[in-house]
């Protein structure tokens, strides 16, 4: 449900309406449910509201778990303040709940003070959360009191209840109307322990930005047109336009491991002259797995997101200023490295600006409205990106103290060592320059002990040390996981990013493949960390996300060689992909089909189906393989057996 953009519903409707249907259908996909009933089982005294019972646990799946709370209306608050984000709770139904709590038995009661201690409860629920209720505002008063004080109480609670949620829905005839449309993405919680210079910065001030327009696509021309792979986009509809909140336990789809699996076992019986693919055995599953098929295509439609964002401060010591800049308006105008390699991949390149990162040494690097905004920015590009039809995006990053940036974040959330991760610095004249390196290092090192109090939660992270280019990077992969949307990685800040998105959302770094760790240690820890195994050893470092373009070529005709070949012939009798060939027809073998140029006659007519065929037997003309028994010590050997062995071992003659 989080991924659609909320995590707490209120499904409204009235007698018959498929109010709770539609409640179960928007659990159906998670794969565990606590099903909260509130109503009392009356089934000896009414048979009629025990056949309703029966109805809805006859609908649960036996992966549910119900929880039955009719006689302790104060259960529920607890219930929710207890659950874990992990969860997933159906309430059904709050009718039910008010009626015990306005039962004799538990007055007296402050049925008021009641229901707002279950809004606080609803509102603080970090489980996804559903909750049924009759909508009772449309209908006539109650002619009873006791029937318009449960009028009054259920529509008080429904009010409180529909404050705190994120959605109200109310369901008509089967119909559900959206009546409460998402709130704005609400900026992280400032954590209880900062530093004073963190406490007066505008990290906890600043309002929520504006959507930035997205930047614009560019088609490099290159030299010839590439082939694609066919078949229609496998990718879900967009999420990012729904006001999605992106908060750690983000609910994202896995890729399809049993078509990985069947792809890597497929692609061991092809028809090759070697022993097979080797490392490119891993891209064969992964491509198979994210495309959800067992004989994967190679990626037709690709686009290079090319993420700029600067780092003031020591960490971009030794980077000549407005470098990073000039690169990117390079790249916006098809020229530089980015778009002659796109140019030769045949890829469309985007050039996308992030915010400029402040010195981290001193300050954090972003405000957290920044940061939200950053990473719905990366969103809506993953989702640009799935909506034009692209099938795989390649990461790339420019920008001055990225690397500096990209190993503090891995200090910070996989426990490293900045300088053990942090790469030296090279100069124009290709010369290395360890004195800009030790002021990188001394900025990260800042940056850490001036944030140590900061909660380490992922958006945390990005505030106080990542940046905005790690940011978009994060929406990108997030997003981009969402669509089932694979992405190519080969640089510090997209593994950074990996890593960041990981504690975000655990399946999006299952949608990620690293094409070369280029001799980058700090993307060398992060890949093991990951679990990604780098495809490709070249040791390049033409630019975050250039290593990636390079290899691209590669990976394509792996998997086309993967697609097109037929299984070995050895493997093909009785297959569907293999008929008999003219040879073994001339030699005598026995197949289940006629020769195609030999219409079948009254000899070759099957035998009876009560009448046992001979087994077939090898002719002078087809050698019997089967190994022998060995005729005593030494190597099996599968020459005839009348062949004499000398006492050495060897073959006599």
């Amino acid at each position: 449900m989080s991924i659609d953009g909320w995590n707490t519903v209120l499904v409204l409707g009235g007698i018959r309406s498929g109010k709770s249907e539609f409640a179960e259908a928007l659990v159906a996909d998670a794969p565990a449910v606590r099903y909260v009933a509130t109503a009392a089982d009356t089934s000896t005294d009414d048979t009629e509201w025990a056949t309703r019972l029966e109805a809805h646990r006859a609908r649960r799946p036996t992966t549910w778990t119900t929880e039955e709370i009719a006689g302790e209306p104060r259960r529920l608050a607890e219930m929710l303040a207890a659950a874990q984000p992990s969860e997933t709770l159906l309430v059904d139904d709050v009718g039910g709940w008010v009626t015990a709590l306005l039962d004799p038995a538990h007055q007296p009661a402050d049925a008021t003070a009641t229901i707002a201690e279950l809004a606080a409860a609803v509102r603080s629920c970090p489980a996804r959360l559903v909750l049924v209720s009759s909508e009772v505002g449309l209908s006539l008063v109650p002619t009873t009191p006791l029937g318009r004080a449960f009028a009054d109480a259920l529509g008080t609670a429904n009010r409180a209840i529909a404050d705190a949620v994120d959605t109200v829905v109310l369901v008509v005839a089967g119909q559900p109307i959206w009546l409460k449309p998402l709130p704005p993405t609400r900026p992280a919680a400032v954590p209880a322990q900062v530093t004073p210079a963190a406490a007066g910065s505008r990290a906890a001030t600043s309002p929520i930005l504006a959507p930035t327009p997205l930047p614009e696509v560019l088609t490099p021309s290159a030299p010839a047109e590439l082939a694609t792979g066919a078949g229609a986009p496998w990718l879900t509809p967009p999420v990012a336009a729904t006001g999605l909140a992106i908060e750690p336990g983000l609910e994202l789809p896995l890729p399809d491991e049993d078509a990985g699996s069947q792809a890597v076992e497929r692609v061991a019986t092809r028809d090759l002259p070697g022993a097979g693919f080797g490392g490119l055995t891993q891209l064969v599953e992964f491509a198979a797995a994210t495309q959800g098929t067992s004989q994967p295509t190679p990626w037709g439609s690709t686009r290079l997101l090319l993420v700029h964002g600067d780092h003031a401060g020591g960490a971009a010591a030794g980077t000549a200023p407005g470098d990073s800049a000039r690169r990117a308006q390079e790249a916006r105008e098809g020229q530089g490295v980015w778009a002659r390699l796109a140019a030769e991949a045949g890829a469309e390149l985007q050039v996308v600006d992030a915010p400029a990162a402040d010195p981290i040494e001193t300050d954090p690097a972003l405000p957290l409205n920044q940061v939200e905004a950053a990473l719905q920015l990366g969103w809506r590009l993953a989702d640009q990106a799935a909506d034009a039809g692209v099938r795989l995006l390649v990461l790339g990053a420019c920008g001055a103290g990225t690397d500096a940036a990209a190993a503090a974040v891995l200090a910070a959330t996989a426990g490293a060592e900045p300088p053990t991760v942090l790469a030296r610095v090279r100069t124009d004249a290709g010369e290395y320059d360890d004195a800009a390196w030790m002021v990188r290092c001394a900025a990260v090192r800042d940056g850490l002990h001036r944030s140590r109090h900061s909660s380490r939660e992922p958006k945390e992270i990005l505030a106080e040390v990542g940046g905005g280019d790690i940011a978009v990077a994060t929406g990108v992969l997030l997003g981009a996981a969402a669509r089932r949307l694979p992405v190519l990685l080969d640089g510090p800040v997209g593994v950074a990013a990996g890593l960041v998105s990981r504690d975000l959302a655990g399946p999006a770094r299952h949608w990620c493949l690293l094409a070369d760790h280029g001799g980058h240690p700090g993307v060398q820890l992060a890949a093991d960390v990951l679990g990604l195994n780098p495809l490709l050893d070249l040791r390049l470092d033409v630019g975050e996300g250039g290593n990636a373009l390079v290899a691209l070529p590669l990976l394509r005709s792996a998997l086309a060689v993967a697609a097109a070949l037929p299984a070995h012939p050895s493997l093909r009798v009785g297959s569907e992909e293999a008929a008999p060939t003219t040879e073994r027809v001339a030699a005598g073998s026995t197949t289940n089909e006629p020769h195609e140029a030999t219409p079948p006659t009254e000899e070759s007519t099957p035998a009876k189906p009560t009448e046992q065929p001979e087994p077939a037997t090898p002719t002078e003309d087809e050698p019997d393989f089967r190994e022998p028994e060995p005729a005593g010590p030494g190597p099996t050997s599968t020459d005839p057996e009348s062949t004499p062995l000398d006492s050495s071992g060897r073959r006599a003659g």
